[in-house]
């Protein structure tokens, strides 16, 4: 039983809206299908999982804070903080909890201001433009890094 590790998923501003996003782009994907799958990922590989969304950069930052001492490995999506926030940059450095960063559509393959990412360089890895299946594949990588470390 792994269930020692405790991953977090953290989703910044509008992913809660996805299904209303830019079809072109996230496919209606449905945020919530995508909670329940990787809940049911996460019991099979015997690891906790938690979550949380917020369309504010001060509540992402109060929350990795005090994730601190109780969470092994973030799951990142940041959306449009990607961009824009060196405050949550800040906050990763600081606490220093492995993540990886995670985007439902390909950052480089749209607007000119989203191909600079403020979290790649300091990311373990960046999943960009293979839809939902990039939350899976990065539980998936956050476990096997935990159990090689």
């Amino acid at each position: 039983m792994h269930n020692k590790f405790n991953i977090l998923l953290i989703n910044g501003p509008n992913i809660n809206i996805l299904s209303l996003r830019e079809s072109k782009h996230y496919n209606n994907i449905n945020i919530n299908d995508i909670i329940r799958n990787l809940r049911l990922l996460a019991n099979k590989l015997k690891v906790n999982f938690s979550y949380f969304q917020s369309n504010a950069e001060h509540k992402i930052i109060n929350y990795i804070q005090q994730s601190y001492n109780n969470i092994n490995f973030i799951l990142f999506n940041p959306a449009a903080f990607t961009h824009t926030s060196i405050a949550l940059r800040d906050t990763l450095i600081a606490v220093n909890i492995p993540f990886i960063e995670i985007h439902i559509s390909n950052i480089y393959s749209r607007e000119y201001f989203r191909n600079y990412s403020y979290f790649s360089d300091i990311a373990l890895g960046t999943i960009s433009g293979l839809g939902s299946e990039g939350y899976y594949f990065a539980l998936q990588k956050a476990v096997k890094y935990l159990l090689n470390k």
